[in-house]
Order: C-alpha cells, then sequence, then structure tokens
C-alpha cells in the first residue's frame, strides 16, 4: 500500500515538474512574435504544404511576424520552432559552441549515415571532427583534382548530345551523375560510372533513400518511427540501405586487403589491380577511406562501423550539394553573356597558349571571378536554404529567451537577401564578392556552407571541385539559360532545387 501511495506521489511530483518546464517555455516563446496558433495542432495546418509551397509559406511567416526584430516562432503541434534571419539573431546560435546538435529532422537520415559527421553531437561529433579535418588539408585536395578533371571530361563529352536541342535540356541530372562520380571516387576510391550507368543499383539506392527523407521530412504521419515502420516507404528504405551499406562495407573491406598487400608488397589480384593502381601506383591518389583506415589506428580510433558512416555522409553531402551549386551558377552566367564572357577570358589568360592542358590546383585558385561567380550563385541560391539547431539550453537572441527545447530554424535563402547587407538582392552580381567589397560584412551574413564552429568541413574541396567542373564547361561550350528565374519554383527540401529542373541550350566554342 505505501509503495503504491509513494509510486503516486512520485510520478505527481515528476509530473508538475513537467508541466512547470512546459509552461515556462510557452510563456518565453509566446513572447516571440509569430503567428496565431491552435490548441494541441499548433501552426501544423499552415506549415503542413507541399515541398513547392514551404519556403514561401515559412518566408511570407518571417515578413509579417519578424522583419522589425530578425526572428519570429511557430508552433508544430506541441513543439516550439525560431526562425531567424538576420545575422545579428543567426551569430548567438552558430556561433555558439554549446548549440551544435543539429535538429531532429536530421534524425531520418540516421538509417543510412548513423552518427557520423553531420548527423552526431556532443564528445562523439568534436571527436569525429577533429580526427577528420587533416583529410581536408589543401595538399590532399591536391590529390583530387585529376579526379575532377577525368569526370568533368566525362561531363562535357555527355553534354555533347544536347548541342542541336533548341528547347534547352536540364542541366542538374547532367552534374548531379558528374559529382556523385566525383564524391564516390574520392571518397571511397571506387567508381560507381553513374555518368555511364545512372541505373546501377547503388546509384538508384542513393537518390530513392534522399526522396524517402524529404518525405518524412514534409509530412507529420510519417514521422513518428512506430508508425513509419508500417508503410511501403519503410521496406523501401530497409532496400536502399541494405545497399548503400553493403557497397560501403564491401568496399572497406577490400580496401584493407589492398592497403596489406601494399604493406607487404603481395601481388594484388586481377579484379583489384585498376583499383590498386590508382591508389598506390604512380598517380599516387588516396581515397578519403584510405585517411579513414589510417586515423584508425586498427580500429582503435575508428571502428569499421564509424569508417563507414563517415564514408556514407561524405557520399550524401558531397554530391547533391556541390550538384546543386554548379548547376545554379551555370544558369545564372547563362542569363549574363558578359559576365561568362568574362568568366571564359579569365580561363584563356590561365591557360595561355596551350589551351588543350588540363587545369592543375595553382589554375583553379587564380580563377578569381569565377569564384565571385560561384559565391554569388550560392548567395541567391544557397545548396542548404534552411540549418537547423536543437537548442538544448536557453538562449538569448535579440532581447528574447528561447528555452530550451526549442528548434531554430537560419533561413539561408532570406539572410542572403537582406537588402541592408546585399543591395539590390535578387541582382546577380559577382562583384559583391571582391576582396574590397567583402571587407566590413559581418561575418554571419553570408553563411553557404553554414559558420561558426560546425561549418562544412568539405568547403575548400567544394569550391575547388566546383571550379573545375565549371571552368571545363565553360572553356567548351557557351551556355544559355532558358528558363527565366521569375518562373522557377523553388523546392525547400535538404537541397534548394528547381521544381521543374534548370533548363540550358549550350553552344560549342569555335576558340
Amino acid at each position: 500500500m505505501w509503495t503504491l501511495l509513494l509510486l503516486v506521489l512520485v510520478l505527481l511530483v515528476v509530473l508538475c515538474r513537467h508541466l512547470r518546464s512546459r509552461d515556462r517555455m510557452a510563456r518565453l516563446i509566446n513572447r516571440i512574435p509569430g503567428p496565431p496558433y491552435l490548441p494541441i495542432i499548433g501552426n501544423a495546418i499552415e506549415m503542413n504544404v507541399e515541398h513547392d509551397e514551404l519556403l514561401e509559406r515559412m518566408m511570407g511567416t518571417m515578413k509579417i511576424w519578424g522583419r522589425r526584430v530578425g526572428l519570429n516562432r511557430i508552433w508544430i503541434g506541441s513543439l516550439p520552432y525560431i526562425l531567424v534571419f538576420l545575422p545579428e539573431t543567426v551569430e548567438p546560435i552558430l556561433s555558439s559552441s554549446r548549440h551544435i546538435e543539429k535538429s531532429r529532422d536530421y534524425s531520418y537520415l540516421q538509417p543510412w549515415l548513423g552518427t557520423g559527421l553531420l548527423t552526431s553531437a556532443g564528445a562523439k561529433w568534436h571527436k569525429r571532427r577533429k580526427t577528420l579535418t587533416p583529410a581536408f588539408h589543401f595538399k590532399i585536395l591536391e590529390d583530387f583534382i585529376d579526379v575532377f578533371l577525368e569526370q568533368s571530361s566525362i561531363l562535357a563529352n555527355k553534354l555533347k548530345r544536347e548541342i542541336n536541342n533548341e528547347a534547352g535540356f536540364n542541366i542538374f541530372p547532367y552534374v548531379t551523375h558528374c559529382t556523385l562520380d566525383i564524391i564516390c571516387e574520392t571518397a571511397m576510391g571506387r567508381r560507381v560510372n553513374a555518368q555511364e550507368n545512372s541505373d546501377t543499383e547503388y546509384v538508384k539506392a542513393v537518390y530513392e533513400i534522399g526522396s524517402i527523407v524529404q518525405n518524412r521530412q514534409a509530412k507529420i504521419w510519417l514521422q513518428p518511427d512506430w508508425l513509419f515502420r508500417w508503410t511501403l516507404l519503410h521496406k523501401r528504405q530497409e532496400n536502399c540501405v541494405r545497399i548503400l551499406h553493403g557497397f560501403s562495407n564491401k568496399v572497406i573491406q577490400e580496401r584493407k586487403e589492398l592497403l596489406k598487400l601494399q604493406e607487404q608488397n603481395k601481388t594484388v589480384p586481377t579484379e583489384h589491380e585498376e583499383e590498386y593502381s590508382i591508389a598506390f601506383g604512380h598517380k599516387k591518389r588516396l581515397a578519403f577511406l584510405d585517411l579513414l583506415l589510417e586515423a584508425s589506428q586498427n580500429g582503435a580510433v575508428l571502428s569499421n562501423e564509424d569508417i563507414r558512416e563517415e564514408v556514407d555522409t561524405f557520399i550524401f553531402e558531397g554530391h547533391d550539394t556541390t550538384s546543386a551549386a554548379i548547376s545554379w551558377a551555370l544558369f545564372l552566367l547563362g542569363g549574363q553573356p558578359d559576365m561568362q564572357e568574362k568568366v571564359r577570358e579569365e580561363i584563356n589568360e590561365i591557360l595561355g597558349t596551350d589551351t588543350e592542358r588540363r587545369f592543375t590546383m595553382k589554375d583553379l585558385n587564380s580563377m578569381k571571378y569565377l569564384e565571385c561567380c560561384i559565391k554569388e550563385a550560392l548567395r541567391l541560391y544557397p545548396s542548404v536554404p534552411v540549418i537547423a539547431r536543437q537548442l538544448n539550453e536557453d538562449i538569448k537572441v535579440a532581447h528574447y529567451t528561447v528555452p530550451a527545447g526549442t528548434t531554430a530554424l537560419v533561413l539561408t535563402y532570406m539572410l542572403h537577401r537582406n537588402p541592408e547587407t546585399f543591395p539590390q538582392p535578387e541582382k546577380f552580381n559577382p562583384d559583391r564578392f571582391l576582396p574590397e567589397n567583402v571587407l566590413g560584412r559581418h561575418p554571419y551574413a553570408y553563411i553557404p556552407f553554414s559558420a561558426g564552429p560546425r561549418n562544412c568541413i568539405g568547403q575548400k574541396f567544394a569550391l575547388l571541385e566546383e571550379k573545375a567542373v565549371i571552368a571545363s564547361i565553360l572553356r567548351t561550350y557557351r551556355v544559355e539559360a532558358v528558363d527565366r528565374r521569375e518562373d522557377l519554383t523553388l523546392l525547400g527540401e535538404l537541397i534548394l532545387r528547381p521544381k521543374h529542373g534548370l533548363r540550358i541550350k549550350i553552344f560549342p566554342r569555335t576558340t
């Protein structure tokens, strides 16, 4: 009897504390400007829209309720969210080493990526970041230039079929297959030949699991794991994970065996001769996987599962984001012939009379105007339009206290269109990123690769790859945009992409 009473008393105390905590959270959140909401469901109805409406809906909410202070709040069910979009309100969140945990939306990636660098938090994230940072040293990045150029050459050849296409064609799939080939070879040392055959089991699994994650993020009824497990999507996801993990595990095991053979100077099996030659022959091209295996110290630092998490993370983060950046840059330059010609002149000046030679690391680093064009494209169309963080402690933003338990959404797309930082924000103007025009700019006004302690570890890799692919295309073709920017419908998904693609036309260059 007394035991039962004690148990009831404990439960009542726990419940009272929870209700008091919820009451405090609600009071603090509701001081922040935001739209009216309904009991229990909050603002879920107006926010539960299709992908092509979500970005516009969020921006509309911010323009109405948060324009003055640079943030506003919404409720999705019983979960509070704040939306921030000015440098002064973004900085306290992204600059803090305490608020580095990604939002719960990223948990939908965990069946594929586990808790690698993208999805991990706390001590595990700090340890992984420290372990992986040396893999992105500029001397190591230089070894990847050959991969960038080889795959860019294949892309330029593939585009020949579109030369006489008067209606234009969607550039996105071509570039996405190219960047997937690049990241698979640089991350795993394995060619998946997505440009030659996009119907392979692995390539299809990469695209399908991305689609499943986007579905879960957009549809509330797919978000609870217990409910998702009863859907057909869950079975498709399990099949994708089996294919993706099976491929990664196989490559890791084979790579370990090759490393052992290399150390012992033993004969390599015939089926692995090409792979061995690429990794350890005269090219000496190591993949990120080799660097991870070296850092693993035979499993003492990184287990096989840890290595697979990071390889899969590189592949996920390293192909869609860069393909979006490249596609948008080509599209925008296709609408500005004078700027495109300026890029072309810069390439010719760097190459000199030897127009057939391959770009070097020095060449790519010298393409300053092209770099400005890429940065301006990323300003207008950031690959990641929204950055989400889970706040586990109270934080002061503007003059409001945002309570622990809130999810912060940094709307990069709107931040980059702040007219106080970027006058005529809708205008494509690469000169904004000339050194003299960057001086004095707020460090959190432009964050295409995020910012603060959890910024993108691969941003130098990405910029080099983007330069290599764009320069390879523009030295071969003149690009002309078919679609008008104002006619595009944007999808605010994991990656910012146009609903119906980006149509361009290409014309072979004669000089």
